[in-house]
């Protein structure tokens, strides 16, 4: 009886041995990811303290309404600008008495989760409204784009943009328009990411204070992403705060018309790269290490896998939410809560939502496609409720 007991009892891990390899076979031939076959009870929870440096034109507005949404859906506290102000004292140094909400003395600090309206990043000065677990990051956008972005937005703006009829012409001889004396105006025409982490976007591009600046930037952000890779960003970004699809899920937002984009000449291209020779040193090595995180995150494989779910989840919310997938000029939208902010010469597009869409699904809706000003004074009203409401024109027309 013994020796037959025995015999079952080997013939039973053999037969658990077979299982086991059976499954690690078939989970290797249908390219299943293990972390998914592990419940999410184990899982860590989300990042939920977080400060994104936002960038002037590099699809920050866009990642500013994605924190909104998180912030709002998950009943997080967000540093908003004070008052009247629809940004945190840009482009000056930012200092705690532009956020609403937080007492002007030392004992009261730490008050929020989520930082990610304009300012000039200052670190001593952010951290007294952050916790010490934040999560901080930002982006960059090629500066050849970035540029051509800037001068068509602010070109009534900036004095070094205003008396020049194309950007062909301003770059042909920049210091004929540029005057680094004349005002903070004209930060947006020369180095406006280096200025936006609160270096001197005038500056010689001495290689000994580049390699310094740089290596504060990367010891101060735990990630810094590519606009002109978005979707992978946003791919590496979820992937690192433990976020859910949807989270990252977008519709494009502060996105111009194409007949307001020029295209640039060979020559010009080249000589952004000389004029804004610091945002071309910052993009150029944020660029190499965004790759080499993202590359250390994911597999081949896996990369193309989470892209295809990202864009197969957008096209689906594209078709629950919105009337057409093209976003229309200002005159073509009917809600005014959703009729963005017009600049310069750009003619910014927005969007028009189905009609019919059950409560929930409108929620939903509404904030994917809500601008930045509006949304900004939305979340300012639900957090500050006994506050005087933002001021934004757009939606009184």
């Amino acid at each position: 009886m013994l020796s037959i007991l025995r015999g079952t009892q080997r013939s039973f891990q053999v037969a658990l041995w077979f299982l086991v390899l059976a499954v690690i076979l078939l989970v290797g031939f249908l390219h299943v990811d293990f972390r998914l076959l592990i419940p999410d009870k184990v899982q860590e929870p989300p990042v939920t303290n977080i400060m994104f440096l936002k960038t002037h034109k590099t699809a920050s507005s866009t990642i500013l309404n994605i924190l909104y949404r998180f912030s709002e859906s998950h009943n997080l506290t967000t540093a908003l600008p004070e008052g009247s102000r629809v940004h945190l004292g840009y482009p000056w140094l930012f200092v705690t008495r532009y956020v609403e909400g937080l007492k002007q003395d030392n004992r009261l600090q730490h008050h929020f989760n989520i930082m990610c309206n304009h300012l000039r990043f200052n670190y001593p000065e952010v951290q007294k409204v952050m916790p010490s677990d934040t999560f901080y990051f930002s982006i960059l956008r090629n500066p050849v784009f970035q540029l051509e972005s800037s001068f068509i937005y602010y070109k009534d703006y900036v004095p070094a943009f205003q008396r020049t009829k194309s950007l062909d012409e301003f770059l042909a001889d920049p210091w004929k328009y540029y005057n680094a004396s004349v005002s903070l105006r004209n930060v947006y025409a020369k180095n406006n990411m280096w200025f936006d982490f609160g270096f001197d976007n005038n500056a010689p591009a001495d290689m000994d204070y580049v390699r310094k600046c740089l290596s504060e930037v990367e010891q101060r952000f735990h990630l810094v992403l590519i606009a002109d890779y978005f979707d992978e960003s946003m791919v590496l970004l979820r992937r690192r705060l433990r976020w859910q699809l949807d989270d990252v899920v977008s519709f494009k937002l502060n996105v111009r018309s194409q007949s307001t984009v020029s295209h640039l000449t060979p020559e010009s291209q080249e000589r952004v790269q000389h004029w804004c020779a610091l945002d071309w040193q910052l993009y150029q090595y944020f660029n190499r290490t965004f790759w080499t995180q993202l590359h250390a995150e994911l597999s081949p494989r896996q990369l193309t896998e989470e892209l295809e779910q990202l864009r197969e989840r957008q096209r689906e919310l594209t078709a629950l939410c919105l009337q057409d997938p093209e976003p229309k000029n200002l005159t073509h939208i009917d809600d005014r809560n959703l009729r963005p902010y017009q600049s310069g010469k750009a003619n910014i597009l927005g969007y028009n939502l189905r009609h019919g869409l059950g409560t929930t699904t409108l929620h939903i809706c509404q904030r994917m496609a809500m601008p930045e000003l509006q949304h900004m004074a939305h979340m300012y009203s639900l957090q500050f409720p006994n506050k005087t409401p933002k001021d934004i024109p757009l939606m009184k027309k």
